[in-house]
């Protein structure tokens, strides 16, 4: 019996619809919108279904598969080679009917609605954590206007605020500025503070997440994300983790030589901030340490530097938080570090 195959592109208010049956020609192409898309999904017999993992995807997947279809979701860099002629959202749902057909894709895991959540929080902590640091560097700017060279960091902007204000320097007009500037600095430091301690609750509730935080460098924010981003995907081994995070060198090779560089710096930006300070953070307070993480620490800081030795324990973090996600088993740092 062929296999009905649906490649949907979704969008805010129009879905293109595009169906084969066994790979062969068109059966049916559709323009629905969104108050129709549900209704006409419902009615088909079960398929399989491919979209791109945009805006919107995880909800429909998940609707989809209470349906009785088996739904897929493909990287957009994936469904790019799929296109023929120009780009169109027909064009797109084609190209997305086909590439789900592709033996040996790489498939997006569908993220459950409680991971949706948490990844919410997290998306407002960091627009909250840019607005903070937009701010702390105008107030700084300001500040060396009036003679103020404050140093790095927001305690020493804090005091040099208060020192400026109790002061009263500069004229009637700055000092409310200033003022007003400072109370907003603890408004963001307040909502911050309120959105991270939620994030910290939600995680507290996942038994795999209190598993993820005795991992070395791994701390409530990283253990969610890292819930977040790897549970349910389909990702075959750590090294596939890693590379996805941009935790890899960049390589390029030709005629069988292979040039390595840099960070790859690919992938989730945010997520991999949080490793690296916290590997940076391991680092910094193994030095009078001796046990299996830290030894390896110190042999690969004497090896390579500070820098290369931050990067290579981020990127084991990450495998290593495969592992103990992928296994359910608990962190046990002599495996981690035996053949090291």
């Amino acid at each position: 019996m062929k296999r009905t195959t649906i490649g949907i592109d979704i969008a805010k208010n129009v879905f293109e619809i595009y169906v084969e049956d066994g790979g062969e020609p068109v059966v049916e192409r559709k323009r629905l919108s969104r108050k129709k898309m549900f209704p006409w999904v419902a009615n088909r017999p079960p398929a399989l279904v491919g979209m791109e993992a945009c805006g919107g995807a995880h909800y429909w997947a998940r609707e989809l598969t209470k349906l009785g279809h088996e739904v897929r979701l493909i990287a957009p860099q994936y469904v790019k080679p799929w296109v023929q002629t120009n780009k169109s959202d027909a064009a797109d749902a084609r190209a997305i009917c086909r590439a789900v057909q592709e033996p040996g894709m790489r498939y997006v895991g569908m993220a459950t609605e409680a991971q949706q959540e948490v990844q919410a929080l997290h998306r407002v902590r960091s627009r909250l954590l840019r607005n903070r640091t937009a701010l702390v560097n105008q107030l700084h700017g300001l500040l060396l206007e009036y003679g103020g060279a404050v140093p790095h960091g927001r305690a020493a902007l804090r005091k040099a605020l208060a020192t400026f204000l109790a002061d009263e320097r500069g004229t009637p007009l700055l000092r409310q500025l200033l003022a007003e500037q400072q109370a907003e600095l603890a408004d963001w430091d307040h909502r911050l503070e309120a959105v991270t301690t939620r994030i910290e609750q939600e995680g507290a509730r996942q038994p795999v997440c209190q598993r993820l935080q005795t991992i070395p460098g791994i701390g409530p924010l990283s253990a969610s994300a890292l819930w977040v981003k790897l549970a349910g995907q389909a990702y075959q081994h750590g090294r596939h983790v890693a590379a996805a995070l941009g935790l890899v060198p960049k390589h390029a090779g030709t005629g069988g030589k292979v040039r390595l560089g840099g960070m790859s710096k690919r992938g989730d930006r945010y997520l991999r901030s949080l490793l690296i300070h916290g590997a940076r953070s391991v680092i910094t307070h193994s030095r009078e340490k001796q046990d299996p993480v830290s030894r390896w620490v110190h042999r690969l800081v004497e090896r390579r530097g500070m820098n290369k030795a931050v990067v290579a324990l981020a990127n084991k973090n990450a495998r290593v938080a495969f592992a103990v996600l992928s296994r359910d088993q608990e962190y046990e740092a002599t495996q981690v570090c035996r053949a090291a």
